[in-house]
């Protein structure tokens, strides 16, 4: 969901030299191969119309989780074609297929209700087939691609891709490596079955972001690219990976806000809710208008940091629900100082993967939990 305008200094920035910059590092990768961007759950927190207009028609396909997400692109007059990657609920069907939007089809009844919506219709339908070859989550196997086609084309379906995902693409063990190649094997296979009967697939893919950097020749016609279109690799091998072929991404979000207020505080007092903590000496602590609700996680209480001025101060007592309060020590800090919450300050620096370490997540859940209250704005 984009945010409505806010009158909080709160703000995510949107870099559109940032995000252009990694699309031409996936562009280099993919080697030829179609790009399709991943825009699910608000574009991995971004904003998902908010990066669709910066993308235009830079890329080939878009892809998006469910059908409400699909249908926020198209009410914001996004024309690149959509692929929904799941299978569209029996009742929302004929809507989904009424918009245009590229369905997939990830088990026999899926295919078969999608064939008994367009009887006796006119509609023009794409579908891309999703096998599941080892992660267990959705998907046809590998055997029964061929009987499942076979109904889609028996309703004038156009099967437009196949594809299938992979869990451990970014491992660096042997066996990673192992199970992603046996995956491919298994995709393979089920193109086998369909060209027996005389079928060719237009768009086959399977490699998500980490496949497209650490298996080159999972590529095929199209590779997915979600989290480094936003600017971080996988995991720290990959982005060496990425660096040893003189690649770089760069982080297209910059969380800020400002100081609303400040007071004096003696060593020994404990802010902010359950009185956690106490302050080691006397201090100036700050407010920042930002909490939980946001996304900002409440883990980060005893470890969080923000950068004010090019300095890096931590926090001093719980996250709230919209504010947090920050240790700023004897520090010149003023009502209305620039805080900057993900970016860069002066020579400091802290980005979704310094979160994920503090709170013991992954990046992946930081970014897609800053939430609608907070505006997106595009920048540069």
């Amino acid at each position: 969901m984009t945010a409505v305008a806010s009158r909080r200094p709160t703000r995510v920035l949107i870099s559109r030299s940032a995000l252009e910059h990694n699309l031409g590092v996936m562009r280099t990768l993919a080697q030829g191969a179609k790009l399709c961007a991943i825009l699910k759950s608000d574009g991995y927190g971004h904003g998902a119309t908010t990066i669709a207009s910066v993308l235009g028609e830079g890329v080939d396909l878009l892809a998006v989780a469910l059908l409400d997400e699909a249908l926020e692109l198209r009410e914001a007059d996004v024309t690149v074609p959509i692929l929904i990657l799941s299978e569209v609920p029996l009742e929302h069907l004929a809507l989904a297929i009424e918009q245009g939007f590229t369905l997939t089809v990830s088990s026999l009844a899926g295919a078969q209700q999608v064939r008994d919506t367009v009887a006796g219709t006119s509609a023009e339908v794409r579908v891309h087939i999703k096998v599941d070859t080892g992660m267990y989550r959705q998907g046809v196997a590998p055997h029964e691609v061929t009987a499942l086609a076979q109904v889609l084309l028996d309703a004038d379906v156009l099967i437009e891709g196949l594809y299938t995902h992979f869990p451990v693409a970014d491992g660096e063990s042997e066996e990673a490596r192992n199970f992603t190649a046996a995956q491919s094997a298994q995709l393979d296979d089920a193109l086998a079955h369909l060209r027996a009967r005389g079928l060719e697939v237009p768009l086959v893919h399977e490699a998500n972001s980490a496949a497209s950097i650490a298996h080159p020749r999972s590529h095929r016609s199209m590779i997915r690219s979600g989290l480094t279109l936003y600017g971080y690799a996988p995991e720290p091998w990959l982005a060496e990976e990425l660096a040893r072929r003189g690649l770089t991404l760069r982080p297209v979000l910059r969380l800020t806000s400002a100081v609303t207020a400040l007071r004096r505080v003696s060593a020994g007092e404990r802010p902010s809710y359950g009185r956690a903590r106490a302050l080691p000496a006397d201090a100036t602590v700050v407010t920042i208008p930002v909490g939980y609700a946001d996304g900002y996680p409440r883990l980060l209480s005893t470890s969080g940091e923000v950068l004010i001025r090019g300095q890096r101060f931590p926090l001093a007592g719980r996250v709230t629900m919209d504010q947090i309060v920050v240790d700023v020590g004897d520090a010149p800090v003023q009502v209305g100082d620039e805080v900057v919450l993900l970016g860069s300050s002066g020579d400091e620096s802290i980005d979704a993967q310094d979160w994920a370490r503090w709170s013991q997540t992954v990046h992946w859940e930081i970014l897609t939990r800053l939430g609608p209250r907070i505006v997106r704005v595009v920048v540069d």
